[in-house]
Formats: structure tokens, C-alpha cells, sequence
């Protein structure tokens, strides 16, 4: 790779390679379209950030050459800082992120006057300016999906997709990136594609982290607030997220925890996006421990020092449970998932004994007295 990147590499303290990284960089270091699906927090950001990084002209500045969309505004935002730790060294490539609920008249000034090479958003605020012509596309160069089944599957998001797509060059690399592929997610990326190299972990059991120490516990549904509080007086833990199914339930419990004297703080899709970010930058800087949160951060986002999350309501389906204990455990470092499984709620037994049988886990009852060494790393 070029000596700056090389450089900023060592700086981030990376020696070696992920598995994913070594089978996927070279592929698309050759121009190549990239199908990929591995495990959570093994560096699926890196492969195509490096890679883009590497192909990039600095001496091209002024249109927007690379174009990554990704499902929320949490995540793009983390992307752009991966582009920004890279590109340290690399003097006049900018990368910049895009995304609703911010004043649209600075992004149509910023476009105007002042495009950035790699440009990172979700894909509403992209297609607006896109439509406006304000964005232009004619000289991208590479068109990037992170999370992309989550992107694809959701039908507003996916017509917006195609419509960027549509919008930009025809001759560009396409990059698609996920944990979890179902076939038909995987035929609809294929017709984004030429050709592409496809790098699949379908082995349910590869899929699952290793350091992770996985349990549930069975109970009414009025007593999950008792053991909440209970695990968290009793759990070693250096960050803990917290799901829920709803925004109504993330506002409760939120409420809740501080009445109980956990400083928690909770975020939802609906939140004020300035308040919302800045929730995600306080978990994320490691200003609080407890954040309590819907499945908007269930997917990609990552922050190194949870060691726990609790599913206080199981997620609807076996992928989303393998997206939200991901949190935990990433890079190979260790982690502890509990499930709360109603006994008010059948679909919640039925999802727990869908998430063994597919990824290969025994998933065993909560024991009375769990080994702090066996989720903390030293």
C-alpha cells in the first residue's frame, strides 16, 4: 500500500490483517465488484476504506469520486472518522458526511462550492441533492453499501439506492458489505454488480464471535426490571447497551435506570439529530457506561469497550440477534450477551431456538453466579 497509508496503519496499532481483510483488500485493490459477508467486528469498514484510499488520485479533487450509504446516521458518521484515522497522512483527499435532519442549505453550499471526494450518508439526504443536481455523480468512481441487506430490504431506502445508483456513472466499482446475507438480499446486490467477487462465511457457526459468553433468562414479563437492575449491580462491565422494541419502551426504561441511580443515557430514530449525535458521541468518547437503545444502533456501529449488552426485549428474528450481541466481543476480545425471553411472549422462545440452530450456539440459562474473567478483557 502507498507509505502514508502504511503509516497511518501503524498508527492505529494494526499489525495483521482480519481474515476478512486479507481475502477481500486484494480483490478489490484489482477494480473488481465485492460481495462481502463476515462476522461482526472483524473490520469489513477497513477493507473498503483502505482500498478506497489506496485507488484514490488526490489529484482529482473537485467532484465526488467515492459514494458510501449506509442506514443511519451513527454509522456514517463512525465511517467518516475511519476515512479521517486513514487519511492522515494524505494531504487534500476530504471526506464528508451527509444525512438528514441537519439545515440543507450547508450541504447545497458545501456541494457548490466545495465537493468532497468521498462523500458518506444516508441515502434520503443523498438522493435529495442528487435530484437537485446539486450533488453531481458523473465522476464517481466507486459506489459503497455498508450494512446493505438492512439497506436493501427496507423498500423507501432500496428505491433510493436505485435511484442514486442510476444517477451516478456507469462505470464505477461497487462495494457491498453485511454480516448477514440472505439468498435473496444477496441476488438483489448481485444486480447492482458486474461480475463481482463474492466472499461468503455461510456456516452459521463461523458467524458467531468467539469471546462471547452467550445466555438467556426466562421470565414474566413484569419482572424483567428487576432483573435488569439486579445484573447491573451485580455484572462487572465496562459499557453495557441495552435493546429494546421500541422508542416508548427506550424512554421507560431510560427513566427508569435513573430513578434506580444508573446514569443511563437511551437514543431512538425519532430523537432531534443533534441530540441524538451527541448521545452517540457521549457513549462513544466513554462519558457514560449505559446506553439504552432501539435496533437503530444494532448494527455496524462500534464502540470498543462494551463488554455487555442485555436484549431486554428479544430482537424480532435470529440476524437482528446476531447484529446486537455483535456489540459486545468485537475483535476478538470478550463479551457477555443476556437475553430476557418473556414468557408473555411466544415469538421470543421461538427466535432464541431459531438463533441456536443457526448459528450453532448452545445458549444456555443464566447460571446463578457468572466469572467476570470469563467477559472481561485484562
Amino acid at each position: 500500500m502507498k507509505p502514508e497509508l502504511e503509516r497511518a496503519i501503524t498508527d492505529c496499532g494494526f499489525e495483521h490483517p482480519s481474515t476478512v481483510q486479507h481475502e477481500c483488500i486484494p480483490a478489490a485493490l484489482l477494480g473488481q465488484d465485492l460481495l462481502c459477508q463476515a462476522k461482526s467486528g472483524m473490520g469489513k469498514t477497513a477493507v473498503f476504506v483502505l482500498s478506497v484510499l489506496q485507488q484514490l488520485d488526490k489529484d482529482e479533487s473537485g467532484a465526488v469520486t467515492c459514494l458510501v450509504l449506509c442506514h443511519c446516521k451513527e454509522l456514517a458518521y463512525q465511517i467518516k472518522h475511519e476515512f479521517d484515522r486513514f487519511k492522515k497522512y494524505s494531504p487534500g483527499i476530504e471526506a464528508t458526511v451527509m444525512y438528514g435532519g441537519t439545515p440543507v442549505q450547508e450541504d447545497r453550499k458545501m456541494l457548490s462550492t466545495n465537493p468532497p471526494q468521498i462523500l458518506i450518508g444516508t441515502p434520503g439526504r443523498i438522493l435529495h441533492m442528487a435530484e437537485e443536481k446539486v450533488l453531481k455523480l458523473d465522476k464517481l468512481k466507486f459506489f459503497v453499501l455498508d450494512e446493505c441487506d438492512q439497506v436493501l430490504e427496507n423498500i423507501t431506502m432500496r428505491s433510493a439506492i436505485q435511484s442514486i445508483f442510476k444517477l451516478s456513472s456507469r462505470n464505477k466499482q461497487v462495494m457491498m458489505f453485511s454480516a448477514t446475507l440472505s439468498e435473496d438480499v444477496r441476488s438483489v446486490c448481485k444486480r447492482f454488480m458486474h461480475n463481482p467477487t463474492e466472499i461468503y462465511i455461510n456456516d452459521g457457526s463461523k458467524l458467531t464471535l468467539h469471546g462471547l459468553q452467550q445466555y438467556y433468562v426466562n421470565l414474566p414479563e413484569k419482572a424483567k426490571n428487576r432483573k435488569l437492575v439486579d445484573l447491573l449491580d451485580a455484572l462487572d462491565f465496562n459499557q453495557v447497551v441495552i435493546f429494546v422494541k421500541s422508542t416508548l419502551r427506550a424512554r421507560a426504561l431510560n427513566k427508569l435506570l435513573i430513578s434506580e441511580n444508573f446514569p443511563s443515557i437511551c437514543t431512538y430514530g425519532r430523537m432531534p439529530t443533534a441530540e441524538r449525535m451527541e448521545i452517540y458521541r457521549k457513549f462513544k468518547e466513554f462519558r457514560a457506561r449505559l446506553l439504552v437503545s432501539t435496533d437503530l444502533l444494532g448494527r455496524g456501529v462500534d464502540f470498543e469497550r462494551v463488554n455487555v449488552v442485555i436484549n431486554y426485549d428479544m430482537p424480532e428474528n435470529e440476524d437482528d440477534y446476531l447484529h446486537r450481541v455483535g456489540r459486545a466481543g468485537r475483535f476478538g476480545t470478550k463479551g457477555l450477551a443476556i437475553s430476557f425471553v418473556s414468557a408473555d411472549e411466544a415469538q421470543d422462545k421461538e427466535t432464541l431456538e431459531k438463533v441456536r440452530a443457526k448459528f450453532v450456539v448452545p445458549l444456555p440459562e443464566l447460571p446463578d453466579n457468572i466469572d467476570p474473567t470469563t467477559y472481561m478483557s485484562t
